[in-house]
């Protein structure tokens, strides 16, 4: 196992970093999650050299803690740092951060938490979680001893990123970053700067969620073609590590030989490990998953609202995602959303206020009209 810097932490952990949000249950279907099977994965990847576990209050319904804190006994706690978070959708007092922290304690069987998020922000749940006074909040854990670092995992803009990361004393952020995400969300701008900062990066959805473990026929013919051979998931994860400013990378895994593998790529990659010819493949790589998106729409949300409660980008991004990795609509939780909260393209009535609105100029109305077709057939 390689072990990377946490920046002006002054501390090392493992390049792999083990998720905990994606167990499965039971072959019974009675529970989401096998417990002795998990705790079995978890002492596995400990065993391997695993330092960093990172899980949080809502993870498969609020079980994952509690199967973490059973794994980490037997003397597994001192081996490992935690990381866990704080929701901001169960926080709606002050008050209400203190218990929801000291439950998260006991079922993690721990006196102290090592890195400590504030979930998921985007500039607006910043906001909500600041009024609140959970940066203050934060600030007394430390101080307090019951947490070692102030974090948080941030979905949103670069801009809202941007704005967050230079607003507070943080400790280490959470992104979402991998091959294809260098202009989505914090982006590759969001990692530089955090570098820049000397803050920790922690990567989560190095595979886009297990989208770019399996690819389609243009992307297989590069890696195909390219005469060092590694498996897809093996190129990802060393696209990610070859950046010096992560510090851990966090995979979910559910099977035993998937801890295993993981173990082997993680002992391989370094900072700036790649050749030049080697990103030239990933950027190659980059480039044929794009050709296969369906339109150019780049979510900026102008468009929106909808006066008919269309939701464009979503059904746009659905719609691409498709496309590009081969989701079954049927089982892609965003559509489902869009289902669920009806505003579906069947809602739209040609009114054209999107179109006027939109800065890329695209044919937005004909195109809902066909990425609804293609997603209900």
């Amino acid at each position: 196992m390689k072990y990377r810097s946490f920046g002006k932490l002054g501390i090392t952990g493992s390049a792999f970093g083990l998720g905990c949000m994606r167990f499965n249950g039971p072959a019974s279907g009675d529970s989401i999650i096998d417990e002795q099977k998990a705790i079995s994965l978890i002492r596995r990847a400990i065993d391997g050299g695993v330092t960093y576990i990172d899980t949080a209050y809502v993870y498969l319904d609020r079980t994952s803690e509690i199967v973490l804190g059973k794994a980490l006994q037997d003397g597994y706690r001192d081996k490992v740092t935690i990381a866990t978070k704080m929701p901001i959708d169960h926080v709606h007092h002050h008050d209400d951060m203190a218990p929801l922290f000291e439950s998260e304690l006991k079922k993690l069987q721990t006196d102290h938490i090592d890195f400590y998020l504030l979930h998921a922000l985007n500039l607006q749940r910043f906001k909500d979680f600041k009024a609140l006074g959970a940066l203050d909040y934060l600030t007394e854990l430390k101080q307090d001893g019951k947490i070692r670092y102030k974090c948080f995992s941030f979905h949103g803009s670069y801009d809202e990123y941007e704005e967050i990361l230079t607003s507070y004393d943080w400790d280490m952020v959470q992104i979402q970053y991998n091959f294809m995400d260098i202009d989505n969300q914090a982006g590759t701008k969001g990692l530089e700067l955090a570098g820049r900062l000397g803050i920790p990066v922690v990567i989560m959805e190095p595979l886009l969620g297990g989208r770019l473990a399996k690819v389609p026929d243009n992307v297989q013919a590069l890696y195909d073609s390219f005469p060092v051979k590694r498996s897809p998931v093996e190129w990802a994860f060393r696209w990610v590590c070859n950046h010096p400013e992560v510090a851990v990378v966090l995979s979910g895994c559910n099977e035993a030989e998937q801890i295993d593998e993981n173990l082997r790529i993680f002992d391989t990659v370094e900072p700036n490990i790649m050749s030049t010819e080697e990103l030239k493949l990933m950027d190659d790589v980059r480039a044929a998953y794009l050709s296969r998106t369906k339109i150019g729409c780049t979510g900026c949300r102008y468009c929106m609202p909808c006066p008919n409660g269309v939701n464009i980008p979503g059904i746009f991004s659905v719609w691409n995602n498709v496309s590009l990795y081969g989701i079954d609509p049927k089982k892609d939780f965003a559509f489902q959303q869009i289902l669920k909260n009806n505003e579906g393209a069947d809602r739209c009535i040609g009114c054209g206020a999107c179109e006027a609105a939109c800065p890329q100029h695209l044919s937005i109305i004909n195109s809902l009209q066909q990425a609804w077709h293609e997603l209900n057939t």
